[in-house]
């Protein structure tokens, strides 16, 4: 289900004709029918890059908000298991390195991020209520994810250099460069979800979903140049208002719970993704 607010429809074009797939378009801010059958649910809905949510703040809001209440009372009526999609920023500007899911987070609540950042906030409060009145949920906290399919204007960091780059073109770097991301490829993060969301025993808990490899905005630059061949070199730009400076995940629970690590590093899903790129279009 998308309303493509952000999401694309091609991106599920491979699986059309795939025996049991559906694509509904809705926007989930409205109410669901209670008579559509469900197993489980995962709840993405939301924009996540910063150019959508800070263009789009008051439905990144009420998707975190109402979007959620309708698909926590969808599972709630059939009984289905349910897996919300949090974010590292609930963690804001941490103060604590690296973030552990017992975190609480250092966030603006009314900064201009705070559509997304609080926003995903309020929607675990909501899916833990849902929890301790008895759903089967759980959270995961994904951290900065990359892979084939990004949005080439999508506005994340990963995606943009890989455009940029194939392009020539000078890569952005806002502010010095020395703050930092963990970047988790795509099929990594699936493989934990499935974990999270099927397990047993991980009713009411919360997983940091990320890869541990921390790089700086210049590490990466550097990398994809090299990885494509571009020698324009980077461009500074103004630090962005409340720009975390560092973020890693603590992923020893999800490690210890779910049997889940990263698999792919940062080079060798940069050289996948680059390749996508390279046959679809920058």
């Amino acid at each position: 289900m998308d309303n493509y607010l952000s999401g694309l429809p091609d991106n599920v074009s491979h699986l059309r004709q795939r025996a049991g797939f559906q694509l509904i378009e809705h926007d989930l801010i409205q109410p669901l029918p209670e008579d559509w059958p469900v197993d489980a649910v995962f709840n993405l809905a939301s924009p996540a890059s910063p150019p959508y949510y800070l263009a789009h703040p008051i439905e990144t809001a009420r998707v975190n908000a109402q979007g959620t209440y309708h698909l926590l009372e969808l599972a709630r009526h059939h009984g289905a298991r349910y897996l919300q999609a949090s974010t590292s920023e609930v963690y804001g500007d941490p103060l604590v390195h690296p973030q552990p899911e017992s975190y609480w987070g250092n966030v603006n609540p009314n900064g201009i991020r705070s559509c997304y950042d609080e926003g995903k906030r309020f929607a675990e409060s909501l899916v833990m209520d849902y929890c301790r009145l008895g759903l089967d949920a759980r959270i995961i906290r994904i951290f900065n994810t990359y892979g084939p399919r990004n949005r080439a204007d999508d506005g994340r960091v990963v995606p943009n250099f890989i455009d940029r780059a194939l392009r020539r073109l000078p890569l952005p770097v806002h502010g010095d460069g020395s703050q930092t991301r963990s970047f988790c490829y795509v099929e990594d993060l699936v493989r934990g979800m499935l974990a999270a969301q099927l397990h047993d025993g991980t009713r009411g808990e919360v997983f940091n979903l990320g890869n541990p490899g921390e790089f700086t905005m210049l590490e990466l630059a550097e990398l994809v140049q090299r990885l494509t061949g571009d020698a324009s070199g980077v461009e500074f730009q103004p630090a962005r208002e409340d720009d975390p400076s560092r973020r890693r995940p603590d992923i020893t629970k999800a490690t210890a719970k779910l049997g889940w690590t990263p698999r792919v590093n940062l080079e060798e899903g940069l050289r996948r993704t680059i390749a996508w790129f390279r046959e679809h279009g920058a």
